[in-house]
């Protein structure tokens, strides 16, 4: 997320469900922050309804054709209401965004798979933006996007997944590992005017030996310019975290997803959907190449 990056937008995705604006007002904040365009993609992914060619052998003879072209006509059909949904979604969520304020915003919209509209789109992005729930799970607060995980591990950019209200972040806090990889993203955060001017908490969870190294970690970004203070806390990963973003009315956590680090089991089955399920506040997910 360096300001020297030659990615060019914020690409936030929309579906039409009830996130849609959560996830608007968040590319907005991040694009104003970041001084970015928005991107927004709109993807009609594939029909769940049979392949014609599987059905004309099952179709009795003498009505095989007729019915055939009434099923292509729908299939047709179908497309074409697709598009003029997404192309209506497309315009109000211009519309949303433009009311935040002086913001550049364009659409896309494109057939396929979410994860390789997302891949298609990645050197032209500086982060992305996804909604916790989509269409397939609205009405479900507790249960996330079906496509979520699948599209996280499927890009190499920081990944925003906003909560179903987004409300500008005013503290933040940060789980860092002691990796080389976390070091690397702090340092790029720091350089970045994402998180300045926002009270900062860095956590460690772990043993009296992690402190020194967690000290002179928070004094480099403090002296880069960041207002964070340090925490060292002990328990499981995943109640400590929570419950000091409670304590301390945390509303925006920062987390990673390195190699060789304890974090990465977050994006390995359902701890991925434990993560982004329980947080009631934005989650902005760091992402590394090399994974």
């Amino acid at each position: 997320m360096s300001e020297s990056s030659t990615a060019s937008a914020i690409t936030a995705c929309i579906d039409g469900s009830g996130m849609t604006g959560a996830i608007c007002d968040a590319a907005g904040w991040l694009s104003q922050r970041l001084s970015t365009p928005v991107r927004l993609l709109h993807v009609i992914e594939k029909s769940q309804s049979p392949v014609l060619e599987d059905l004309s052998g099952t179709i009795g003879l003498g009505s095989r054709e007729q019915l055939l072209e009434e099923l292509t006509s729908l299939d047709e059909q179908r497309g074409r209401l697709a598009m003029e949904y997404g192309r209506h979604l497309l315009a109000d969520a211009e519309a949303h965004i433009r009311e935040m304020g002086n913001i550049e915003v364009s659409s896309t919209q494109r057939h396929g798979s979410i994860s390789e509209a997302l891949q298609n789109y990645e050197n032209e992005t500086r982060a992305f933006v996804i909604g916790r729930r989509g269409e397939d799970h609205q009405t479900e607060p507790h249960r996330i996007g079906s496509k979520v995980e699948t599209a996280v591990r499927a890009i190499h950019k920081p990944v925003l997944v906003a909560p179903s209200d987004f409300k500008a972040p005013e503290r933040y806090m940060i789980a860092f590992d002691g990796s080389p990889e976390s070091d690397r993203a702090l340092d790029e955060l720091a350089h970045s005017r994402l998180l300045s001017g926002l009270q900062g908490h860095l956590i460690m969870v772990g043993g009296k030996e992690c402190r020194q190294q967690l000290s002179e970690t928070c004094n480099r970004l403090v002296n880069q310019g960041m207002q964070v203070m340090a925490h060292l806390l002990q328990g499981e990963l995943l109640p400590t975290l929570a419950q000091f973003q409670e304590e301390h009315n945390i509303d925006l956590r920062v987390m990673g997803a390195y190699s060789h680090s304890r974090f990465r089991e977050f994006f390995v089955g359902s701890n991925t959907s434990r993560m982004i399920s329980e947080s009631k506040i934005p989650l902005l997910l760091l992402r590394r190449t090399e994974d």
